[in-house]
């Protein structure tokens, strides 16, 4: 089973970052158990990690594992869209 690692750029407690963390959490624990790794970082606190990942919007989702990243900026909200983006084609309800 591979392992999903993403990146979570937010910035601090605005809304749209809150929900984003909240969005990501639930669609981990439901559809990848056990199966996922999340790194959350506030663009105001390092501003340096988001320039070197080109972050100019948040919230911003990074997928950087398994094989062929992907970015998706936004709350994460749509279930099903975010699951197609990141690869998981075949767990869309």
């Amino acid at each position: 089973m591979p392992v999903f690692v993403f990146r979570l750029y937010v910035a601090g407690e605005a809304q749209n970052s809150v929900l984003a963390r909240a969005n990501l959490r639930a669609l981990c624990e439901t559809y990848l158990p056990e199966q996922h790794q999340i790194e959350v970082l506030d663009v105001f606190r390092e501003p340096k990690r988001a320039l070197e990942d080109a972050i100019f919007m948040t919230p911003t989702l990074l997928k950087l594992a398994p094989a062929s990243v992907r970015r998706i900026v936004g709350t994460l909200s749509q279930t099903e869209a975010v699951l197609l983006a990141i690869g998981l084609d075949d767990r869309v309800p």
